[in-house]
């Protein structure tokens, strides 16, 4: 039986490469605001963040991204509760 491929995508705090499955998404699409992408469906510019505020933290301090409020507050509630 064929292994299966693990998609891998890169997180913008820590900058290593980790399974999709394990990262949380958050969405910019083309007109409308950022939001989070838990089913990892949502159409528009994705990226990838670890599920710790340590790595949260990082990609804002070196402004891999800005995140309104409301986004971080959601990605926040995320990681607390264990992603």
């Amino acid at each position: 039986m064929k292994k299966r491929k693990v998609p891998m995508r890169m997180c913008i705090g820590c900058k290593q490469m980790k399974p999709k499955k394990d990262l949380l998404r958050i969405v910019q699409p083309k007109e409308g605001a950022q939001s989070t992408d838990l089913s990892g469906k949502a159409q528009g510019r994705g990226a990838y963040v670890c599920k710790n505020m340590d790595c949260l933290r990082l990609a804002m301090k070196n402004k891999s991204i800005r995140l309104t409020p409301e986004v971080t507050q959601a990605l926040e509630e995320e990681i607390q509760k264990g992603g």
